[in-house]
């Protein structure tokens, strides 16, 4: 049986939730009372506490700043008809944390001080899951180095918290994407597959570039080639060609999504083929001029299904069909929603109830 840990708890002196409007939730912007941290050092986590939510003192030589080690994670907790609290997909999170901390030479955190600590939180900030439609309190799990010296080493001294925001749904529309031929998001052998800052850091100057050109999100391609599709700039890729749901095989440089992975397994489960396997930038225009691809979204645990309106690829615009009229993606989007939120029944076991 796993140790009921000893979290210390320092409440805020006053909430703000009386001054938050829940009608107007821009992603990541409104933070909840408190925040849950814990510190790495001398080999073992210390310090499990629960306070407010506030800065968080450091040194301006702290290694995270100046050498990267800095890893993050994003899962969502839903209000439940009876008024309950369930966080999806926890465990699956929690794996991929420690598998990002591996690649960047960081301690694992333990699962009873990732687990508990969530609990812990969401239970003292209980009011601020929301209850409306397509809204839910989104987790920020983030670790970075603590070391306060300048030194080309993997530091000794860590910092773990959990931060917490209720949000809405964030893309209110279809996306219009440019595939990007020019930078890459990741490179064979490095760091794709984990969660770490230096990964969104490289994407923000070719993002930037082409919203200036009117697009919402990238798609990034191969480093080496280009012809090959790896994910959008903050989601997987999913698209339907000939029927089949097809998405790009998951490899070091494309983040093994938790979304991805659900909606496959809903998609196997209702019966729809399912192909991983490389996607060329080929195929997809193809697809898109000759009707065999009906369907292209992005997955995400902030995007969740976000369908792909119009493609941009080499100065040319590729539209795609009306979303309203994608059977396949708009059925496992309802039915993930459905499990998510306690409105069908959760087969997989996925919802942990707090």
């Amino acid at each position: 049986m796993t140790e009921t840990l000893d979290i210390k708890i320092t409440k805020a002196e006053q909430t703000r939730l009386a001054v938050t409007d829940f009608s107007q939730l821009p992603f990541g912007k409104v933070f909840t009372d408190h925040m849950f941290t814990a510190d790495y050092e001398d080999g073992e986590w210390k310090n499990l506490q629960i306070l407010p939510y506030g800065p968080i003192p450091m040194s301006p030589a702290i290694s995270a700043l100046h050498y990267g080690q800095a890893i993050f994670e994003g899962l969502k907790a839903y209000r439940q008809p009876d008024g309950k609290i369930s966080v999806f997909r926890a465990d699956k999170n929690f794996e991929r944390f420690n598998k990002s901390a591996a690649r960047m030479s960081m301690p694992g955190i333990p699962e009873e001080i990732f687990m508990q600590g969530l609990a812990a939180l969401i239970n003292v900030d209980e009011k601020w899951v929301p209850n409306q439609e397509d809204y839910a309190l989104y987790i920020r799990p983030v670790m970075f180095a603590m070391d306060p010296y300048l030194g080309v080493k993997a530091s000794d001294t860590y910092k773990f918290a959990l931060l917490t925001t209720p949000t809405g749904p964030y893309y209110s529309s279809a996306l219009k994407v440019k595939i990007e031929t020019e930078f890459t998001r990741a490179d064979e052998g490095g760091v794709g597959f984990a969660k770490t800052a230096g990964n969104y850091a490289r994407s923000l100057y070719p993002f930037e570039q082409a919203k200036k050109e009117g697009y919402d999100q990238l798609i990034w391609t191969d480093s080496v080639t280009h012809e090959f599709i790896e994910e959008a700039g903050t989601a997987n890729l999913l698209f339907v060609i000939n029927g089949k749901l097809v998405t790009p095989s998951v490899r070091s440089t494309v983040l093994d999504g938790v979304t991805r992975d659900t909606i496959i397994k809903l998609a196997k489960d209702a019966g729809v083929e399912v192909e991983e396997r490389r996607v060329s930038v080929k195929e997809v225009i193809e697809g898109i001029e000759n009707g065999s691809l009906t369907e292209a979204f992005a997955a995400g645990t902030a995007a969740t299904v976000t369908h792909v309106g119009e493609m941009g690829y080499n100065g040319q615009i590729y539209k795609l069909t009306d979303p309203s009229t994608r059977h396949i993606s708009n059925g496992i989007a309802k039915k993930l929603n459905d499990i998510r939120y306690g409105l069908a029944p959760d087969e997989f076991g996925w919802n942990w109830v707090i």
